[in-house]
């Protein structure tokens, strides 16, 4: 099997493993007990408080666990939107987020909420100045992703932090795809909030968190116990906790060399594609894109089609994100950056990890100089391509 849906999910670090398994086995205690055993549990939570804020420069009190990168978005709008609303009700977002925020700005809409959704250029990238124009006095927050899951280009955050704290106006990343592979910096970046999974940085599934900059207004997501200093309710996941802390301080002292390794891999996919594959169109930005990001449209092709045969071929690849792998709909990422519907139905997602090696990229590259030419011989549409382009010649 060759797997190129980092995406989506990776696989679990042993060392993280091994961290999360006392946890499970011995030191099972819940955090919030008062007698000794509980204290080791909490030292732990503790612990990993800080792994996960030298990350992204923030400090230990700032970081809030959750159950994904979901609920951190779920929270960070509608908490931030509930607390603010006096202020204003008003956010600004852009229309290539992910589905979480997407989905939770369309909830607040709902209650009342004006939601100005931006326009990206065709690389994926909003304009900072075009934000700066939306911004209105009842403006409470701007929430714009880090980098994006499908196309992988990565946003100006420093610009857009900088237009943010300027206007008064709070500012949310999601960096679910960001974090743990490329530099963030939430001072540098004037970053209010940051939403983060465990399961997208080689740590396990069902554990992330928010960061929240001290003094920032926000209502609690749930009700329920006083954890998490009273903001999120919830028996703590230790060992969850413990292994998304793990893989954060993994993350942080290798990313320089995994960066160089996954950049290396996707360039030579890329320029692989691009020169043996006719009719095929680079997705998302060309240098500015995330170090384990490849995304494709192949004109006359079937994106579920071409799925289909290379994971038959034990390659596992995506048309976009997990979450609306069960849709027919085409990519509102694609869609957004121009494409038409025809085109981004031909979609391919290729998402690497440092244990991607060059024959894995040369593998996947030749089933689809195989795949490709036999999926477009059953097109119509091909055919006419083909006579049309005869006729003019």
């Amino acid at each position: 099997m060759i797997y190129m849906d980092n995406a989506a999910t990776t696989r679990l670090d042993e060392r993280v493993f091994e961290a999360m398994r006392p946890y499970m086995m011995e030191q099972y205690a819940n955090p919030a007990g008062t007698y000794s055993f509980a204290a080791k549990s909490n030292a732990a939570l503790e612990h990993a408080r800080e792994q996960i804020a030298a990350v992204i420069g923030a400090k230990a009190n700032e970081i809030y666990f959750t159950s994904g990168g979901t609920e951190s978005d779920n929270w960070a709008l509608k908490g931030v939107a509930l607390a603010n609303a006096k202020k204003g009700k008003h956010i600004i977002i852009s229309a290539i987020e992910h589905h979480a925020v997407l989905h939770s700005a369309d909830a607040l809409a709902r209650d009342g909420w004006d939601i100005t959704v931006l326009p990206v250029d065709a690389e994926g990238a909003v304009d900072p100045a075009a934000l700066e124009a939306a911004i209105r006095p009842d403006t409470v927050l701007i929430s714009i992703m880090a980098a994006n899951n499908e196309i992988g280009t990565i946003e100006p955050l420093e610009a857009i932090g900088e237009i943010a704290r300027r206007h008064g106006v709070l500012f949310h990343t999601d960096a679910v795809q960001a974090f743990g592979h490329i530099p963030l910096d939430v001072e540098k970046m004037h970053i209010d909030l940051l939403s983060a999974s465990g399961h997208k940085f080689h740590g396990p599934k069902g554990v992330g968190m928010l960061y929240v900059r001290k003094g920032v207004k926000l209502l609690p997501f749930m009700d329920g116990g006083a954890q998490e200093k009273k903001r999120r309710a919830g028996t703590s996941n230790v060992p969850g906790i413990v292994g998304m802390g793990a893989a954060a301080e993994i993350a942080m002292a290798q990313m320089e060399r995994v960066i160089a390794s996954e950049s290396a891999v996707r360039d030579h996919l890329i320029a692989r594609i691009e020169k043996e594959i006719p009719h095929a169109r680079l997705n998302g930005h060309r240098r500015n894109r995330l170090p384990g990001n490849v995304n494709f449209c192949f004109r006359f092709v079937e994106g579920e089609s071409m799925l289909m045969l290379l994971d038959a071929a034990g390659i596992c690849a995506s048309s976009g994100s997990a979450c609306t792998s069960g849709s027919l709909d085409p990519s509102h990422v694609l869609l957004a950056i121009g494409l038409p519907h025809e085109i981004a139905h031909g979609s391919l997602r290729l998402s690497i990890s440092e244990e991607t090696t060059m024959a894995d990229a040369d593998a996947v590259v030749d089933r689809l100089l195989e795949i490709i030419p036999r999926l477009r011989s059953m097109s119509p549409l091909y055919e006419d391509f083909v006579r049309h382009q005869k006729d003019a010649q």
